[in-house]
């Protein structure tokens, strides 16, 4: 038993679990205002495909050396932020249902990388690779840190801030809400592009950070892990957190299936437990 707990396996969960969290607190500010967050796969596949083409680019062609990565985060993170507009306008301007909503946005990122891939690279299957050099240069305890002090942020902005404020009464109870003078779109738009850049983050990690490349469906489901870290973490930080720590230390064991097990047990076994915001899923319509 003590084997597991190696240094090396506690890095190893730490890599693996940097998506999880970024797409898991992004969805946090999108849930907790009433919007569901399906889509964070797509989100995540955006940021992926967005930041390893960029950056690629930005090497070869526009030869930005050791400023590539960080141009392609940007990227990806802008990638993220337009998928996520585009959701928020669906959802919320024209009132769509968000679950299918969602699904329309999963399964749209799930080809379309591949057919920019094919059209910018001749290559549908994977962009071209990155050298080594021109990746995110973080260590594994810089992550740790810069994971702990993103946690922070968002528990500070969620419970001591008034934009925190408006965006858990938004979710709690939009009609009062709307009532004492808060716009109920607007927030709403704010907690989806803020999921958006959180998860287009999380997907250029993947692509520059702990790979060299983009591959046609490199999430592999992550974004529907970090919903089901959401859930078991309660739609609170610190929570979230630890419920990403645990499934990616699942996955640093090498136990392949696990975290989906896991996924599926907690999607069922908690969902029921677990109280989600009162106004989640539901449309809001301002009385005129």
């Amino acid at each position: 038993m003590r084997d597991l707990f190696t240094i090396a396996l506690i890095w190893s969960t730490v890599r693996l679990s940097t998506p999880l969290i970024l797409a898991a607190l992004g969805g946090l500010f999108s849930e907790r205002s009433g919007i569901i967050n399906i889509a964070l796969e797509g989100k995540m596949l955006a940021g992926a495909f967005t930041a390893a083409a960029v950056t690629y680019a930005a090497d070869s062609k526009l030869h930005l050396g050791a400023a590539s990565p960080w141009v392609g985060l940007l990227a990806g993170m802008s990638a993220g932020i337009f998928i996520a507009a585009i959701y928020a306008i669906v959802c919320i301007r024209y009132k769509a249902d968000q679950v299918v909503s969602g699904t329309a946005i999963n399964i749209l990122m799930f080809g379309l990388p591949a057919f920019l891939s094919g059209a910018f690279f001749l290559s549908s299957g994977s962009t071209p690779q990155i050298p080594r050099d021109r990746l995110i240069p973080f260590t594994p305890l810089v992550i740790a840190l810069l994971l702990l002090l993103l946690t922070g942020i968002c528990w500070y902005v969620l419970y001591r801030t008034p934009f925190g404020l408006r965006l858990r009464s938004v979710g709690e109870n939009p009609e009062a809400a709307d009532a004492a003078g808060v716009s109920v779109s607007r927030i709403r738009y704010s907690g989806v592009l803020i999921a958006g850049a959180l998860a287009g983050i999380g997907g250029a990690y993947l692509s520059i950070g702990q790979s060299s490349l983009f591959t046609r469906n490199m999430t592999s489901g992550r974004g529907f892990i970090a919903l089901a870290a959401l859930i078991f973490g309660k739609w609170r930080p610190v929570q979230t957190l630890l419920a990403c720590l645990l499934f990616g230390f699942t996955e640093a064991v090498s136990i392949q299936m696990v975290p989906y097990l896991l996924t599926i047990i907690v999607l069922a076994g908690f969902i029921g437990s677990s109280r989600p915001p009162r106004a989640l899923g539901i449309p809001y319509q301002k009385e005129k």
